[in-house]
């Protein structure tokens, strides 16, 4: 509860491009809203300068064999063609340094979503980036998820599908218009969901009207309702998981009908990656990355070798491995997280990024 308070009480702090501040529902059990700052980079303390020599991690994506992608707020993309333990800057034709999110295509292509120039596209391996925003109506890009359908991008103005053919942007379905969305994920019978800054969670299906809020909410154990949704993830029997700015993680059994929080045993409730899979359901949070075998009843620390906790982004490897995107560089572990190594050799350096906004 100490939480809420000291964040409804603070004083409006103006930070990138946003306002903090807390937002209160009429019944006052409305969870604060997380600042600009936090959701556009959630590692980020404003009270604190980032550490010098360090590259943040927002986002990766594995590539054939050994090939890994690092996406950093401010130096742009990294690329690794030995399993991180070297790193080299591949920001040929990336005009936006700040990288939210990755995904590889079947193909081969690369796509990286950034804070404010939109979605960029590789088709050599990270040699070189071509914008691909024709159609969008926000260059905010918080989420990128590839399936049989094709790609998939949360945005400032809701969610949107590429058309592979004209490579044109349209939006996927009326509802979320002007709506950020930080989080996408499918189920196996078609329901796309989507997890959004303040709105909570939306549903879509094919031939229905449009996104629907899931409106039964995500009541934390403190009774409030967490409406900011950072990630979302499904397991093999379809749940719906979903982990918030600052509320812990719920569980969906029933399509989003109801939502059960998980999280209590958890140190921390900000949550920033969610992984399901046949051993298990990994979160990581701001104080390290947790595994539970019981749909949340309890968590066991993965913490070995985790030298930075503040953990942005968690993958999982083809081979079953893990890589972890911390405030201070790249973890891998090999062995289901219960030993990390820090790969970050060429990530570390205080050199200015070479780009510049007008």
């Amino acid at each position: 509860m100490m939480r809420h308070m000291l964040l409804s009480t603070a004083l409006t702090l103006g930070v990138l491009h946003g306002t903090a501040h807390a937002v209160s529902a009429p019944n006052g059990n409305e969870s604060p809203r997380p600042s600009a700052l936090e959701q556009a980079h959630p590692g980020a303390d404003p009270e604190k300068p980032a550490d010098i020599g360090n590259t943040s991690i927002q986002a990766l994506a594995t590539g054939t064999g050994d090939v890994v992608y690092a996406g950093s707020f401010g130096m742009g993309i990294f690329k690794s063609g030995d399993r991180g333990d070297t790193w080299a800057s591949v920001n040929e034709g990336l005009t936006d340094p700040f990288v939210l999110c990755l995904t590889m295509a079947k193909d081969g292509a690369i796509y990286a979503g950034t804070f404010r120039g939109g979605v960029f596209r590789s088709r050599d391996a990270g040699k070189s980036w071509k914008s691909v925003n024709k159609g969008l109506k926000r260059l905010e890009i918080k989420a990128l998820m590839m399936d049989a359908k094709g790609l998939y991008a949360g945005t400032g103005d809701g969610v949107y599908l590429l058309n592979a053919r004209d490579d044109q942007w349209k939006v996927v379905t009326t509802g979320l218009d002007e709506i950020l969305v930080h989080a996408l994920a499918r189920t196996t019978d078609g329901t796309l969901y989507a997890g959004t800054s303040g709105k909570g969670v939306h549903s879509y299906k094919e031939r229905t009207p449009g996104w629907t809020r899931l409106r039964q909410g995500l009541r934390d154990h403190e009774g409030l309702v967490e409406n900011f949704i950072r990630v979302l993830a499904v397991d093999k029997e379809q749940g719906v998981y979903a982990g918030t700015f600052d509320g812990g993680v719920f569980r969906s059994g029933d399509g989003g009908k109801t939502w059960l929080p998980i999280s209590r045993a958890l140190p921390n409730d900000s949550i920033r990656g969610l992984i399901s899979n046949d051993r298990g359901v990994y979160v990581a949070t701001g104080r390290g990355i947790f595994k539970s075998v019981d749909k949340g009843r309890q968590w066991v620390p993965l913490n070995k070798g985790l030298n930075n906790l503040s953990v942005q982004v968690l993958i999982e490897a083809e081979n079953g491995g893990f890589y972890a995107g911390t405030s201070s560089g790249v973890f891998r572990s090999d062995d289901d997280g219960l030993n990390w190594t820090a790969v970050s050799h060429g990530l570390e350096g205080a050199s200015v990024a070479p780009f510049r906004f007008n």
